[in-house]
């Protein structure tokens, strides 16, 4: 009588199946990314007639959010270096325009510091966006 052999044991790990989720889901984020807004929450004021935004792209929006917090084109930015900021990216554009696009919750206040901060660095012609109000 022979003894019963055991089978021999397979330790290798099957890389199939994690290959294939992690397939998945690199497709299911490379279609939700573009779908993510990264803009910041930023309510605008209302009026009843807003400007037109020109059709060329010479302006630099400086973005205030609700808590103080400066963009410049969605890039955050400190206060002290907000002039430095500005007078850069106007050199590469060129002749700029700057526009605040500031939260309708903040005071007055914040705007017109941050406006005369803008006027201060070079540039006169600063802008304010808002949206149309309904009705």
């Amino acid at each position: 009588m022979q003894p019963d052999k055991q089978p021999k044991l397979n330790s290798s790990i099957n890389v199939t199946p994690l290959v294939d989720v992690v397939l998945v889901l690199l497709i299911i984020f490379m279609v939700i990314a573009p779908q993510l807004n990264l803009d910041q929450a930023i309510t605008l004021p209302k009026t009843q007639r807003p400007p037109d935004k020109p059709q060329n792209n010479t302006q630099i929006v400086v973005s205030i959010t609700a808590d103080g917090q400066l963009h410049v084109d969605d890039t955050p930015v400190a206060r002290e270096q907000l002039p430095d900021e500005l007078l850069a990216r106007a050199a590469a554009i060129g002749e700029a325009q700057v526009v605040i696009k500031g939260d309708a919750r903040l005071s007055f206040g914040h705007v017109q510091k941050t406006m005369f901060e803008i006027e201060a660095a070079g540039f006169k012609d600063v802008g304010l966006i808002a949206r149309q109000s309904e009705g």
